[in-house]
């Protein structure tokens, strides 16, 4: 909020001008005011809630100002209804407040009983009590209430920083005054709070855990005398809330009542959006979904610091240290979250069946991070925002520092191959004919234990697991069966560029099974293009001879290509085509079809020959100007 527009309002002789120009000369003024003073702007201050600058807009209550009146409050971010005596108090209720209303106006309203210096039999607990109490209680538009006195210079600075306090740090979101309570939205933000502030997860605040909320919040210590009061104040109100363990969330929502009760909702707000909250209660969207663009023929990938971040989730709420997340405990990691991301449900995914999961069923470390690195690829804004909803929140409050750009792809200097992918992360599309294995493949990855009964895939499948090169190194490895979308996938390039590698499975017990690839590159023959890998699937039944002009070696070798793997996913070798499908995605340049060189060695000769016309005519110049200068 950059400022805070205040407008005046109240019947005529209410001292409304009196208010302002006590505000800015400090003193009152005893000579005639002017009936309406011009707008007054007040810069940032030290003592300004937010630092905002503040606008000051005096009012007439004429008829024939009226006009302007009802521009001015539609205008205003907060209004300061003024009030002296029995009569202006009346049209309070009966005038101002149901105009407001009718003229569609959302914004607070702070009530302030002036010129109390003439009513000094009475005091501020009987007028709040006898006066403001019931009108509060009817229009729950107004902040809070105030008594004042321009003449005495009493509460003026006061009731302008109520009024700048109602826009910055309002009161209506967080309390409903009538009931005497929370409002639901407001605790929700909180139970998040205490869930995040918890770092054990065990339930419970521990001293050390509010000692660390106090800095983070308000940048300076709390005193352990001020931790007992705390805790005593919270006692009054439920002696369960405060144990030996700590405060629990039960306690942590009665303190923040008592703030609001006692109106220091601003306390409230300062925690609020610490944890990144905005006026309306709901996660700020610039740190749920902060600006990072994946441009072409790059990816999002997850860094040391994501990485980190996860490990550390999954170790905390394993609580029983068995390795995997149990229902219990995976409802438990996701509480302060909408739910499981929308991603993890979709066909293709099917979360948890898409990574690794203990005998239980549970999800393992492996499988979580699997699970995590597969989403960072595909959508990277939804692991953004769970980072956000997670409680990722590095010092320099940028939730981006979790995750990095991969390097393009890009060709080696000579131009003939593709040079190294520098990624950790990916993609493989497995194509074949029905039936060739490409299910039992996925499965096998994710040592799923084999099924001879065949149901074929009608939509899109993914499987992800962390894959061990040799010498030590890890990635993470993609495998997307496409079912009915193939032919769709196929041609689309956006699709088809995200991919790294394309693995071809065919039946080697089954004649036919080959010739569905042939028919495929003939009919999308862009597909040359992509590194490729065959895999000859069943090889531990009886090999047939494939039917057609060419058998899968003799076509892989004619094509420069390394031949095809023959593999049974009943081997307990099978783990090795893993590897062999990621090392070819991260050197894809093997498994490009040998024509593809050629064709960059042209283009290589070409810029070799304009090197050297360039280089020679420079060196015709520089001989043409020494002869002149000798000249």
């Amino acid at each position: 909020m950059a400022t805070v527009r205040i407008c005046l309002c109240g019947d005529e002789g209410t001292g409304k001008s009196s208010l302002i120009t006590s505000l800015v000369k400090d003193v009152f003024v005893t000579n005639k005011i002017q009936p309406v003073l011009p707008q007054i702007t007040i810069p940032p201050s030290i003592g300004t809630p937010e630092n905002v600058t503040t606008t000051i807009v005096d009012t007439s209550a004429l008829p024939q100002e009226r006009t302007n009146l009802d521009k001015e409050i539609r205008k205003s971010n907060v209004i300061l209804l003024v009030y002296s005596d029995h009569y202006s108090y009346e049209r309070v209720a009966l005038w101002w407040l149901p105009h407001f209303r009718s003229l569609g106006v959302n914004v607070p309203v702070v009530l302030c009983a002036n010129k109390s210096d003439l009513s000094t039999n009475i005091n501020t607990e009987q007028v709040v009590e006898d006066e403001m109490l019931p009108v509060m209680a009817e229009f729950k538009e107004i902040d809070s209430c105030i008594r004042t006195s321009a003449r005495e210079h009493h509460n003026i600075n006061e009731v302008f920083f109520l009024c700048q306090k109602a826009v910055t740090d309002p009161i209506a979101p967080l309390f409903d005054s009538k009931e005497s309570c929370l409002k639901p939205a407001c605790v929700s933000a909180l139970e998040r709070v205490f869930y995040l502030c918890d770092k054990d997860q065990d339930g419970y605040l521990s001293d050390k855990e509010v000692y660390d909320f106090q800095t983070k919040c308000f940048g300076k210590s709390l005193q352990e005398e001020d931790l007992d009061n705390i805790k005593q104040a919270i006692s009054k109100y439920s002696a369960s809330a405060v144990t030996p363990k700590g405060v629990t969330q039960e306690g942590f929502i009665l303190l923040n009542k008592i703030f609001a009760e006692k109106g220091r909702h601003e306390t409230i707000w300062i925690i609020l959006r610490t944890f990144h909250y905005s006026n309306s209660l709901s996660l700020h969207s610039s740190f749920l979904h902060p600006k990072f663009d994946v441009p072409a023929n790059i990816s999002a990938e997850l860094s040391p610091a994501g990485y980190r971040f996860f490990v550390d989730l999954f170790l905390l709420f394993d609580k029983d240290n068995d390795g995997g997340l149990s229902p219990s405990e995976f409802t438990s990691l996701f509480a302060a979250t909408p739910g499981l991301p929308s991603t993890w449900s979709d066909s293709a995914t099917d979360f948890p069946s898409s990574t690794i999961r203990n005998e239980a069923g549970f999800i393992t470390l492996q499988g979580w991070l699997a699970q995590w690195s597969m989403t960072t690829f595909f959508s990277p804004k939804t692991t953004l925002a769970y980072l956000a909803y997670l409680g990722y929140d590095p010092p320099d409050r940028q939730t981006t520092s979790a995750l990095h750009l991969t390097k393009p792809r890009k060709r080696n200097h000579r131009g003939k191959k593709l040079a190294k992918t520098e990624r950790n992360v990916l993609l493989a599309y497995i194509l074949g004919a029905p039936g060739s294995g490409k299910s039992s493949l996925l499965d096998a990855f994710l040592s799923r234990p084999f099924s001879p009964t065949y149901h074929p895939t009608i939509k899109p499948r993914t499987a992800v697991n962390s894959v061990e090169l040799p010498g030590g190194k890890q990635c993470t490895l993609i495998l997307e069966e496409l079912g009915e979308l193939e032919p769709a996938i196929l041609e689309n390039s956006a699709k088809l560029a995200a991919a790294d590698i394309l693995v071809y499975t065919y039946d080697s017990s089954d004649p036919e099974s080959f010739a569905y690839i042939l028919q495929l590159r003939s009919q999308h023959t862009y597909l040359d293009q992509m590194p490729s890998l065959y895999i000859a699937m069943k090889a531990d039944m009886d090999k047939s001879t494939q039917r057609g002009d060419v058998q899968p070696e003799e076509y892989t070798s004619s094509s420069g290509m390394a031949k095809p793997l023959h593999v049974s996913v009943t081997w307990g070798s099978i783990s090795e085509v893993f590897v062999h499908v990621a090392e070819a995605a991260l050197w894809p340049g093997g498994a490009l079809p040998k024509g593809m060189e050629g064709e960059e060695e042209v283009d290589w000769v070409r810029w070799w020959v304009v090197g050297g016309a360039v280089v020679a005519v420079g060196a015709a110049v520089a001989g043409i100007w020494k002869r002149a200068t000798r000249d």
